[in-house]
């Protein structure tokens, strides 16, 4: 039985439960379908088939951990994932097929469709996101923004634990309305490697694992005493995660000057290595725009991960001191 639901600003249509869309409002229209356990027909590697991205990230067996190619005839763009996943993805970003080893369920290929893939369709879409998560502080959200392993899904748990709502983990998808943005909210969870789960919750075993053979957990938004925010909020201030620092004065924040952050943002948007030219030159122009319209600050964290939440409480005296300043 087919169920709908809205992410990231999409109406998503999937003909098969996915736990983690549990809790998401109901579509008032289908932007996007999956089709989960086939694949369309004549579909496969072929000769006419154009490889467009190889992913630097190994598996054990030293191979790639996903390729991407594109049909000539179709226009479909493949996914191959080293652990036998298949997942096709038409032109337009409105279909997704997917199928998966025996060795693997409808819930490890989510892992794939609910982060990645509808990532690529939000792209193929003509939506810039940022590779950040995103909190709700008031009627407001802030971005934390930053490559893989700076800390966002941590950050993101620990503003979590102090009441605050959480609209996004790793994809912050921007509603551009022209003077400023919005950030979509995605799904109600916060997905952690176990050393992360440890630093914030003080045990790697506090949290479920996503799938029974993988060692990343989540934190479920849906749970008592946590919040997911499931409507989009205007985006009021950016902070960048740099590299952490032993110094005892830390964690601080420093203002980024527009050239500065606007080569952050550049560097820290989802699946830019997917794009194409005329999309950079979109993209570029509208996070132009984003670093005119919205504060950049700077975070140096600590390495002591302990002081996540002190972390956090900083963040947000910093930010009402912004909102005093632009009031």
């Amino acid at each position: 039985m087919s169920t709908t639901c809205s992410i990231y600003g999409l109406g998503l249509e999937v003909n098969v439960p996915i736990a983690g869309l549990i809790g998401l409002s109901d579509a008032g229209k289908v932007d996007v379908s999956m089709s989960l356990g086939s694949l369309p027909s004549g579909i496969g590697i072929s000769s006419d088939a154009a490889m467009c991205y190889v992913s630097s990230e190994l598996d054990e067996r030293g191979e790639p951990a996903r390729r991407m190619s594109r049909l000539s005839g179709s226009g479909h763009f493949r996914f191959d994932y080293s652990d036998g996943t298949v997942i096709v993805v038409d032109a337009k970003g409105s279909q997704v097929w997917a199928t998966w080893p025996d060795s693997a369920t409808v819930e490890d290929t989510a892992t794939y469709l609910l982060g990645p893939i509808l990532g690529f369709v939000l792209r193929l879409r003509g939506i810039t996101c940022l590779h950040a998560s995103a909190v709700a502080i008031g009627d407001r959200a802030i971005a934390l923004v930053g490559p893989a392993g700076a800390g966002k899904s941590s950050m993101a748990a620990a503003f979590a634990q102090l009441g605050y709502p959480v609209l996004t983990d790793d994809v912050a998808a921007l509603q551009d309305l022209g003077e400023c943005f919005k950030v979509e909210p995605a799904y109600p969870r916060v997905r952690l490697w176990s050393e992360s789960v440890a630093s914030v919750f003080g045990s790697s075993d506090a949290l479920p694992r996503i799938v029974p053979n993988w060692d990343k957990r989540y934190l479920d938004l849906n749970g008592p005493g946590y919040r997911f925010q499931h409507e989009a909020l205007p985006l009021a201030a950016i902070y960048v995660l740099g590299e952490r620092s032993a110094d005892p004065a830390m964690p601080r924040i420093e203002p980024v000057g527009s050239k500065t952050g606007l080569m952050a943002l550049v560097s820290n948007t989802y699946s830019s290595y997917l794009m194409d030219k005329s999309k950079r030159e979109v993209e570029f122009e509208l996070l132009g725009r984003l670093v005119q319209s919205t504060p950049l600050r700077w975070v140096t964290p600590s390495t002591d991960f302990a002081r996540i939440r002190e972390l956090c409480e900083v963040i947000v005296d910093d930010f009402h001191q912004l909102a005093v300043c632009t009031s």
